[in-house]
């Protein structure tokens, strides 16, 4: 009799470690579903939807800066003609106050002036030229320092304003890239990239053309079909600055004594 119990009792006690074995295979399994639905938040994790989603949500706060400095400029103009009927200031002051405001980007300016427009090589460009190697990513695409490099050869060419894209740039403006899209003032933007500016043509074209940065830039434009365009204009009308002009980040220093 002990025998049969002792058989019939293995095998009872070789099942329980199975059993507690496939219960906990079950426990994790769930706790593995619990856990995927709560990073999701219902949605499918296996897709890029949440990076498109990324996408137009930049789109978007570009669009609601856009209107906001709009409402602003707009705001800025009604103040500025309160200021100027109540201000009981003289006409030299005027004068001087009108100065300022021209050389500080945020009136409309007017003028002869040239628009300069960079672009991306055609997609799947190759080598254009002999003895040239074949072109990396990199090469084929507008970089910071290319648009940093219009902006000052036209500011050294005499450039009274420039404009990028459809906006003025004032004292604190930044030209940055990030990926193949330009951050300027809140907005992001897409090439082809227009740069435009107000001043003598014909000097301006001579700084573009003496440039360092831009005698490199026309080496990959020969070589890989980097787009690049000079117009001249006998008119051309650039907006004044219509977004804040407070400082955030920095102060203005004190004189020494």
């Amino acid at each position: 009799m002990s025998n049969s119990d002792d058989s019939s009792a293995g095998p009872r006690r070789r099942a329980r470690p199975v059993r507690l074995l496939t219960a906990a295979v079950f426990a994790l399994a769930g706790l593995l579903f619990v856990t995927s639905f709560n990073t999701s938040k219902g949605t499918n994790i296996r897709t890029d939807a949440s990076l498109l989603k990324l996408s137009d949500l930049i789109k978007e706060r570009s669009q609601d800066n856009a209107a906001l400095e709009q409402s602003t400029a707009a705001a800025r103009g009604r103040v500025d003609a309160l200021a100027d009927r109540d201000d009981g200031s003289t006409k030299a002051e005027d004068a001087k106050l009108a100065a300022l405001r021209a050389a500080s980007g945020t009136e409309e300016l007017a003028g002869k002036g040239l628009t300069v427009t960079l672009n991306d090589a055609p997609p799947n460009a190759t080598a254009r030229i002999p003895n040239v190697p074949e072109p990396q990513p990199n090469d084929l695409v507008i970089h910071q320092q290319d648009l940093q490099a219009v902006v000052n050869a036209l500011w050294q060419g005499g450039a009274e304003g420039i404009q990028v894209m459809d906006q003025r740039l004032i004292s604190t403006s930044a030209v940055r890239c990030v990926g193949n899209t330009l951050i300027l003032q809140g907005r992001v933007y897409s090439p082809p990239y227009k740069i435009s500016a107000v001043g003598d043509p014909a000097a301006m074209k001579k700084a573009l053309a003496a440039s360092p940065a831009l005698q490199n830039y026309q080496l990959y434009v020969n070589a890989y079909g980097l787009g690049w365009k000079v117009d001249e204009h006998k008119a051309l009308t650039l907006p004044g600055y219509s977004g804040t002009v407070d400082l955030h980040y920095a102060k203005p220093v004190a004189p020494t004594p």
